[in-house]
């Protein structure tokens, strides 16, 4: 796994060994990147269940002003420093090594204004993605233009998003998983 454009582009990334982790496929992520791409210049990016830190690291490579990575897994948030480190990225990101929902809370506190990008990748088959979106629905962590991307198992089912009071945007289907696109409804 790498860096695939900007700044840091080519320098390879650690990951955590075993499979406690997915790391994105950097096939998979250079699709998503080529997607976001117009989005990304400047902005506050959101790495929810960040694992090696990939794709938090690669917004900024491209140009992110700020990515601030949410991981629990303590040995996978040392792998995110070093990887901050080694690709000379660490200026433009913060690390939260604690359950996502508690972050999200920590978060609300500390942040003035919303993220453009909140990117997602939690274990697949535990609902979590819908547990985020209920939570982050009266943050001030997102708003209308904040892009929510959510990285699941192709039999995920989104459709309580109306419901929630977001929009689908779009979905991009791979061979085992898929990224939707969605923001909250103006």
């Amino acid at each position: 796994m790498r860096i695939i454009a900007g700044e840091a582009k080519s320098l390879p990334l650690k990951t955590l060994p075993g499979s406690e982790t997915r790391p994105t496929t950097d096939r998979i992520k250079e699709t998503l990147f080529n997607m976001i791409h117009p989005y990304l210049t400047g902005c506050r990016f959101l790495d929810l269940f960040a694992g090696s830190g990939s794709i938090g690291l690669e917004a900024l490579s491209r140009g992110a002003k700020e990515a601030v990575f949410v991981e629990r897994n303590k040995k996978a948030a040392a792998v995110i420093r070093e990887n901050m480190e080694f690709t000379k990225l660490a200026s433009g990101g913060r690390l939260y090594c604690m359950d996502v929902f508690a972050a999200l809370r920590e978060l609300e506190h500390q942040e003035q204004e919303p993220f453009d990008i909140v990117f997602m990748d939690p274990p697949y088959h535990q609902l979590l993605e819908k547990q985020v979106m209920e939570a982050l629905l009266t943050s001030h962590l997102i708003a209308e233009h904040t892009l929510l991307i959510a990285e699941a198992s192709r039999e995920t089912d989104f459709s309580y998003l109306e419901d929630l009071g977001y929009e689908l945007e779009k979905i991009k289907l791979y061979k085992t998983n898929v990224h939707t696109f969605i923001r909250k409804r103006a």
